[in-house]
């Protein structure tokens, strides 16, 4: 071997060393960006805008990887979830889909409809009543002076509560100075048309709307004779 083809085999062996040691330091690279970036995870992401109270489904998402750490607590990562559930929301394209952008579907019955009311939190069981519970409603009329007695009426029994809201502020009513500013908690039910209209009905006239909780296996019915009370009536 003459000493031409000794240099070239020496820069051949060089050029391999060289990338080798390119290759290594890529590597490096990307390790050191795995190990500050984390593992990756699914998430899900909207195809194209999704209207309030939507039935959501798999075909309204796709998947994609990012890493965890960039993910918030309640990104969901399981389409499973999604399942019965309908948006809070408009679940705008691009989005990343979150826990907190959906909820289950009404639970409702053929010919049912879902009203919602805010309840005192004094006067609705504290804190007892829950989805799923049955209550009779209560309300109390005032009476006019010389003509009709202050009342108290049950609205409506058997009524189905399928969804109670957080705790929140309920300022004085400007049409009803007397209502001092309180607590209240959104409460839904499921009512027939009639019920939901007498529910209304007490949320805006009655002085004060109350909710007895019915016993599990309980039989909410009321007779009608028993449905209105007066005290100079009673006994």
């Amino acid at each position: 071997m003459n000493s031409r083809q000794r240099r070239g085999v020496i820069l051949l062996i060089l050029s391999v060393l060289c990338a080798f040691a390119a290759f290594a330091g890529v590597l490096s690279v990307i390790g050191d960006v795995k190990s500050k970036v984390g593992p990756e995870v699914t998430a899900y992401r909207v195809k194209a805008d999704v209207p309030p109270y939507t039935a959501l489904g798999a075909g309204q998402f796709e998947s994609i990887e990012m890493p965890e750490r960039w993910l918030s607590e309640n990104a969901v990562t399981d389409l499973s979830r999604i399942r019965g559930k309908i948006a809070v929301t408009t679940l705008k394209k691009g989005s990343l889909l979150q826990s907190d952008m959906v909820v289950d579907q009404p639970a409702l019955r053929p010919g049912e409809q879902e009203v919602a009311i805010m309840i005192d939190a004094a006067t609705g069981v504290a804190g007892k009543i829950t989805p799923g519970s049955t209550v009779n409603v209560y309300a109390t009329f005032e009476g006019e002076r010389g003509s009709t007695p202050a009342q108290s009426k049950i609205i409506v029994t058997d009524a189905r509560v399928i969804d109670v809201g957080e705790l929140t502020s309920l300022e004085p009513d400007a049409d009803n100075r007397a209502r001092r500013a309180t607590e209240a908690v959104p409460i839904t039910f499921a009512l027939s048309t009639l019920d939901a209209q007498r529910l209304t009905y007490a949320e805006s006239f009655a002085q004060r709307v109350r909710l007895a909780l019915v016993a599990p296996g309980g039989d909410p019915t009321v007779p009608d004779e028993d449905r209105t009370y007066e005290l100079a009536k009673d006994k």
